[in-house]
């Protein structure tokens, strides 16, 4: 099989510290320096742990019983999404003085393309230094930050010397670099396929990159090509700036679980409600609707459907919605439900950019 080109960029992935959790501890100043969580409350999932409470053990998507178990004087905040889309749209227009290809991955973290920026900077090194000083000067937030040569590298040293903290790795660094890094944090490996690696001997990036791209397809399916690759340092993907949304979707996690379809649905009509506010935002519809449901045993159900127009109307939802919910009795009492709608009318017409091979110091 050929070898796809090693196409070299210079990419920063900068990662606000604890952006949801900073932020709060920012225009509180009694937070500082305690164990915060941001979401939680009596039945709900941590959004954002302080890096106080990380030592305890609190993390994001853990629910409130266990981390008020791990961290006793967890103090829970209620989050502010509204204040944390402020901010983010600051530390943005930062990035936008240097370049234009910005690619968002959530309202804390983008990858930048800075191989040809407006200061006409040749060091991504130092760019990336002079954007996190910007950020807290202007923001009082901290971020750390990775530069590499492809977004895969960068993502993955960004996580290095946090918080407040960069790492760079240099083209002739990359190989050995991937090769001493732990499996489990490669960017894309979790937790169940960590322990997956384990079993069959991978340890390390060295480990993996004795494997066979055969043996990894057998073992992962398509996702074994993509560890073959991103272990030789190959990972073309570039830069979106047009980063397009694929779904839209809310959820709610109850106080007390829903037994009753009746109460399921009195429910599901305000989650449509923000929803639908959603799509009237960002001026999109959609085809395919789809209800998530999360049990009192944390299993999760979706069950959608993919109609032949476009919808953002909430009653053509909730009558979708209505027809997913009666599709099955539900196992056992529920904790969680959302909706979401997919294949975006924002999709069509999307043109993919043609890379380009670079070579240069960093």
């Amino acid at each position: 099989m050929e070898t796809p080109l090693l196409i070299q960029r210079k990419i920063i992935h900068v990662d606000m510290d604890a952006f949801y959790a900073s932020v709060e501890q920012l225009d509180n100043p009694e937070l500082r320096g305690l164990p915060i969580a941001v979401g939680g409350g009596t039945r709900g999932v941590v959004a954002a742990a302080s890096y106080e409470a990380r030592k305890f053990g609190v993390r994001s998507a853990m629910s409130s019983i266990l981390a008020k178990k791990r961290c006793p004087h967890l103090i829970f905040v209620k989050p502010r999404f509204d204040r944390y889309t402020e901010i983010s749209r600051k530390i943005r227009n930062i990035f936008l003085d240097y370049t234009d290809k910005v690619e968002p991955l959530s309202l804390d973290e983008a990858y930048l393309d800075v191989t040809v920026n407006k200061k006409g900077n040749p060091s991504a090194t130092m760019i990336a230094r002079e954007i996190r000083q910007r950020i807290f000067e202007e923001t009082g937030l901290t971020a750390s930050a990775g530069i590499s040569v492809n977004k895969f590298i960068a993502k993955v040293a960004s996580d290095y010397n946090k918080p407040n903290g960069q790492k760079t790795v240099n083209p002739d660094e990359v190989l050995q670099f991937l090769e001493d890094l732990p499996i489990g944090k490669f960017y894309g490996v979790g937790k169940v396929t960590t322990e997956k690696m384990y079993q069959l001997g991978v340890f390390t990036g060295k480990d993996l990159k004795e494997k066979t791209e055969e043996y990894l397809t057998q073992h992962f399916g398509k996702a074994g090509g993509y560890y073959y690759h991103v272990v030789r340092g190959i990972h073309n993907s570039e830069v979106k700036s047009d980063r397009i949304v694929k779904s839209v979707g809310t959820e709610h996690t109850f106080n007390e679980n829903l037994v009753s379809e009746v109460f399921m649905l009195e429910k599901l009509e305000h989650i449509a409600d923000e929803l639908v506010r959603r799509l009237q935002k960002k001026k999109i519809a959609g085809k395919t609707v789809t209800l998530k449901i999360k049990y009192s045993d944390f299993t999760v159900q979706t069950r959608s459907k993919t109609l032949h127009y476009f919808i953002s109307d909430k009653s053509l939802i909730m009558e979708v919605v209505k027809e997913l919910l009666y599709q099955e009795k539900p196992k056992e009492s529920v904790r969680l439900l959302g909706i979401s709608l997919g294949s975006l009318n924002n999709e069509a017409g999307v043109k993919k950019a043609v890379a380009v091979q670079l070579r240069f110091d960093f």
